[in-house]
């Protein structure tokens, strides 16, 4: 009798002790606000700066006096535009002028603010612009370089930022050529080209001197 009275006192003081643990555990993980489970969770990597977007503060300290622009630039593997002011008055200059003042802003490495967003640009900096031959198509600009000998990124670059300006691609296609004796072509900026840069830019309708 004495035996059997001790075990059940043992057993009853273990399941105690294994409820309590219980407890004890239970409210550990509800202190901290974890909530137990036999799945293993992922929860990803740490948030990172969303690229491709700056503060207000980093955009205001970047105006200058001038003319207001837009230009594109490279930012997670697409065109992504920024603005920008020229010296110039696009509404009376020469066309060359504006172009040369748009290339310009390519050529330049973007301000810190815009690198630490992931702005980037793949014109050369050598690159020129000059205006149309004898025999070249009415709006022909002339660059330092061969169109198609560039970086499919830089050439996209350079027609969607023309494309944006009334006096370089009035009908919607930008014509450039180069410095060799081969005729120019006309170039679409569309949304293929500035989502996939580095894909073939699109010719326009009417290509050729």
């Amino acid at each position: 009798m004495g035996g059997t009275a001790g075990g059940g006192n043992r057993r009853a003081r273990r399941t105690a002790v294994a409820l309590a643990g219980a407890v004890v555990g239970a409210l550990l993980a509800a202190g901290c606000g974890i909530r137990s489970t036999t799945v293993p969770v992922d929860a990803g990597a740490a948030p990172s700066q969303v690229p491709c977007t700056m503060s207000a503060e980093d955009v205001t300290t970047q105006a200058l006096k001038g003319i207001p622009v837009q230009i594109y630039l490279v930012c997670s593997s697409q065109l992504v535009t920024v603005d920008r002011t020229v010296q110039v008055d696009e509404t009376g200059s020469d066309p060359v002028r504006i172009a040369q003042a748009l290339l310009d802003e390519l050529l330049l490495k973007p301000p810190a603010a815009e690198r630490r967003a992931g702005y980037s640009t793949t014109v050369p900096k050598t690159l020129r612009v000059g205006g149309a031959r004898s025999g070249d198509r009415s709006g022909t600009l002339r660059l330092s370089e061969q169109p198609e000998d560039l970086r499919s990124e830089a050439l996209a670059q350079i027609v969607c930022t023309y494309a944006e300006s009334d006096s370089l691609a009035p009908e919607g296609t930008v014509v450039l050529g180069g410095p060799g004796n081969y005729p120019p072509r006309g170039y679409l900026c569309t949304s293929e080209m500035k989502a996939r840069p580095k894909t073939v830019p699109t010719l326009g309708l009417g290509t050729g001197a």
